[in-house]
């Protein structure tokens, strides 16, 4: 279980975009990218896919700004 900022992984990440109805148009190397739309905005996310490894904090508020969903949606 992700703790705040640390510890996400590309899967807890992309399952948390899914659920708030995002979903994957393409890759580009270990970039993965979604779309889907947040408050009447398409967006794109891009993720970084390095195994199992955890995404760093200042990549995560970075997706976390690219999704446009709320920081404290992203903690619970």
């Amino acid at each position: 279980m992700p703790n705040g900022l640390m510890n996400w992984t590309f899967d807890e990440v992309t399952k948390f975009l899914k659920k708030h109805n995002f979903v994957y148009n393409h890759a580009r190397g270990s970039h993965h990218f979604y779309i889907g739309s947040q408050g009447g905005v398409s967006r794109q996310v891009c993720v970084p896919f390095h195994g199992k490894t955890s995404i760093k904090p200042r990549t995560m508020k970075g997706i976390i700004l690219q999704s446009g969903i709320s920081k404290e949606e992203w903690l619970r």
